[in-house]
């Protein structure tokens, strides 16, 4: 066969799918399913096998899969105008963030919208820079907020970290509700504390009201900013729009990312508007951020958010899972925390042969850290399907008891 030769698999043939997509894996893993279409909360492999989706792209899928009014929204914006770059005015962007900023309280009043979480936390970091015009972070232990080289350095995990120091930034970590350390760790020096109101992939861990209080306190006595990484907690998926809305504590930044597009890429830096205006003209810019194809996509979600009830939806349906998790699970799992649809069940067995068996049985969720699983299912999801991941999931906790 030539070199030049396109193979094109067939619609069911997963050898020959999973062959051609490790071109771009570069060794980082191996998957052994291909997903080809989705419908709400179910996804369909390449065989044909049905799975309900408690993962959603790992948080990203909001709106679940194949939704109708967000493929015709797509389509009819690509029929329009897909590019506009923030320099020039858009009719779908302005009504995507006139709609963002009915969800959102001040002092936040000023967006930067970008195409990803990673890309929102290094904006949030280039202004926290120049508006403070220091260089020192303060971030948690067990914290995510991205792997690109603008935000790695406060990323907790060292593998993701360590390979590819050293960085610019002074960042000192601490232990999510260690008030003391916290105290210890700011001071005059410091341009912002950065830290997730819920940590997501260190297993759905909470972070205390008491302790996102003492952030705010300490941030406006050294003259630093508070940002809330909500990439994985915004959007709805606790409960609130914001996840810190809970505490009634507000940051000078808060970036977002994942459910906001539901599946279609978005990024977004919230801030006051002081902290806006510090930014030089030029400073900072993106050539495809805020394009009017993820807008329309947005506009969709938030309008769905508002229009279906999904937040409350979340907080119901969430407590729902969380308690029928803990009921089937016992003898195999040690807790369930989190909060909305935000889901981590700690196992007291090692996690990953139970996520294999999830999977096998047809409920697809993800790792988190310290052998915890997130449940982390799309905010439409019903409640018989809430209960059918029940009960896929007690006979696989039984199996393992």
């Amino acid at each position: 066969m030539s070199a030049n030769t396109k193979v094109e698999p067939g619609p069911h043939d997963t050898a020959a799918i999973l062959a051609a997509d490790a071109r771009h894996r570069s060794g980082l893993w191996e998957p052994d399913v291909v997903y080809v279409r989705g419908e709400g909360v179910r996804l369909y492999d390449a065989d044909g096998r049905e799975y309900l989706d408690c993962m959603a792209g790992i948080a990203v899928a909001s709106l679940g899969h194949g939704n109708e009014r967000l493929a015709a929204a797509l389509a009819d914006q690509a029929r329009k105008l897909i590019v506009a770059p923030q320099n020039v005015a858009n009719d779908t962007r302005t009504r995507f963030v006139t709609k963002l900023f009915e969800f959102v309280e001040p002092p936040l009043e000023r967006v930067f919208l970008s195409n990803s979480g990673a890309e929102a936390n290094e904006a949030a970091i280039k202004w926290a820079r120049v508006a403070t015009g220091r260089n020192r972070f303060v971030a948690l232990r067990n914290g995510f907020s991205g792997r690109s080289g603008g935000v790695l350095p406060l990323t907790w995990e060292p593998k993701y970290r360590e390979p590819f120091g050293p960085y610019g930034a002074e960042v000192e970590f601490v232990n999510a509700g260690d008030e003391a350390a916290l105290t210890a760790a700011m001071n005059d020096r410091t341009a912002a504390l950065l830290l997730e109101p819920v940590q997501g992939e260190s297993g759905i861990r909470p972070v205390p009201d008491s302790y996102l209080r003492l952030a705010r306190r300490l941030s406006d006595e050294h003259g630093a900013l508070l940002i809330f990484d909500e990439i994985q907690t915004g959007v709805g998926r606790t409960g609130t729009f914001l996840a810190s809305q809970a505490s009634g504590v507000h940051a000078d930044i808060v970036t977002l990312a994942k459910g906001l597009g539901s599946g279609v890429p978005i990024g977004a830096t919230l801030m006051t508007a002081a902290v806006a205006a510090a930014m030089p003209k030029g400073g900072h810019g993106t050539t495809f951020g805020g394009n009017p194809l993820a807008a329309a996509a947005g506009l969709v979600v938030l309008s769905e958010l508002e229009e279906r009830s999904l937040m409350q939806r979340a907080t119901v349906l969430g407590a729902r899972l969380m308690e029928g998790l803990a009921r089937v699970g016992a003898g195999v799992v040690s807790e369930v925390r989190g909060r909305g649809l935000l889901i981590g069940v700690q196992m007291a067995v090692p996690a990953g042969p139970v996520i294999a068996a999830l999977k096998d049985a047809g409920v697809l969720t993800i790792a988190g850290g310290g052998e915890t699983i997130r449940f982390l299912p799309p905010l439409v999801i019903d409640e018989a399907e809430v209960d059918e991941v029940i009960r896929r999931s007690a006979a696989v906790f039984a199996a393992f008891a």
